[in-house]
């Protein structure tokens, strides 16, 4: 944990190592929301075969899970303008803990559907909590740490994800859902005393919920979007590009998001000494032209191997552009944290959730090689934007 020498906030004593404990909570809040999101992943087959529905049926259900989150998500944003990050995260941690299992006990297709959306709303509501908490944590420690606390995020996926196959292989479908709802109370548990304790504006407290009038918030929301949007992409249609197109085998095919993800988590955990060296501004547009370069490359290859590391180089780029933006977000001048952190979550998962799904739309015309070479251009948006990433670096 970092020791930077700052003022402890008043009740703390100079003994107590009061900022490296806080940034240990919000981290384990990004781990323990990673790992029940990469824990649902390797369900989904199972889940599937139990209601004996078909691709169309289940990918609506799917759909019904990021509905969930993207209506929880404003709501959310709302009650930390009132009443402060801390409270809107403790209380969403404790109702997201069980939700896998009960939706493990869904008996049928509608009562699942109402379990998905109650799990993919608490994932979401969540998740603009502890990144409005994470902003908070910044601001005491005066230096970044969002790029850190999003790979821990990746990290509990990766977990989540790696652990729930073979868990339900060898204990069952059931026992791995108690499982995951006891490992979350035990991180929150230890997380809970931890966490920043941050207040509202008295202004804010009194505002109605409402939506921002300001338009940076709006403009800090599409980097976040024109920034997710390329990740889905690969995630969703990578190795089907590389495999359909490139005439990679099965194992290979999938290396593509492999290397992306790993070179994701990597620069995200160096992301923050990066943020802090040069700024967010200019971290911002090497990010992006860094992406730019790595799709374009993995667009233009002509074989998987370049391809692979034209996703990999994409990694690089696009592992610490919604961290900033994230920050930029919940640092806006005149705003809550949580009202312009939930118009950027808002908008940038809804472009993860749903552009996929067009993108796949426009392949089957023309080919992932063009797919690929041409969503970059979103990048150019991105760097046209950029300079409203000042509001992300912590101030001294």
């Amino acid at each position: 944990m970092d020791q930077h020498p700052i003022a402890p906030p008043q009740g703390a004593t100079a003994r107590q190592p009061y900022m490296p404990k806080t940034r240990l909570a919000v981290s384990l809040l990004f781990l323990m929301n990673g790992f029940v999101t990469g824990s649902w992943a390797p369900k989904i087959p199972e889940f599937k075969e139990k209601l004996g529905v078909g691709e169309s049926v289940l990918g609506l259900l799917i759909l019904v899970f990021g509905v969930g989150s993207l209506v929880l998500m404003p709501i959310a944003g709302g009650f930390i303008a009132r009443l402060g990050s801390q409270k809107v995260v403790k209380v969403t941690a404790i109702l997201l803990s069980p939700l896998l299992l009960l939706l493990t006990l869904m008996p049928n297709v509608w009562t699942s559907a109402a379990a998905l959306f109650l799990l993919g709303g608490f994932v979401g509501a969540m998740d603009v909590a502890m990144n409005a908490n994470a902003v908070e944590v910044e601001k005491s420690m005066r230096r970044a740490i969002m790029s850190s606390c999003h790979a821990y995020w990746s990290l509990g996926g990766l977990i989540g994800a790696a652990s729930g196959g073979l868990m339900m292989a060898w204990f069952g479908v059931l026992p791995h859902a108690v499982f995951v709802t006891l490992f979350c109370l035990a991180v929150l548990a230890f997380a809970w005393p931890m966490i920043l304790a941050d207040h509202p504006h008295p202004s804010a407290a009194k505002e109605k919920l409402r939506l921002p009038t300001n338009p940076l918030p709006w403009l800090i929301g599409l980097v976040a979007l024109f920034s997710m949007v390329p990740e889905g992409t690969v995630l969703d249609w990578g190795a089907l590009y590389l495999r359909n197109e490139l005439g990679a085998s099965v194992a290979l095919s999938g290396f593509g998001f492999a290397a992306f993800s790993a070179t994701m988590a990597i620069m995200r955990f160096a992301g923050d000494h990066v943020r802090d060296r040069f700024g967010g501004v200019k971290t911002l547009r090497i990010s992006t032209l860094t992406a730019l370069v790595g799709l374009v490359l993995a667009g233009l290859a002509p074989n998987a191997g370049l391809a692979i590391f034209g996703f990999a180089l994409a990694g690089i780029g696009i592992s610490n552009m919604v961290p900033i933006a994230f920050s930029a977000a919940g640092n806006m001048p005149g705003l809550a944290p949580g009202i312009g952190l939930s118009v950027a979550t808002f908008m940038g998962y809804s472009g993860m959730l749903f552009a996929p799904s067009l993108i796949g739309f426009v392949a089957e015309h023309t080919g992932f090689s063009i797919v690929f070479t041409c969503v970059p251009i979103l990048f150019i948006v991105v760097l046209l934007l950029s300079h409203h990433a000042v509001h992300a670096d912590p101030k001294h």
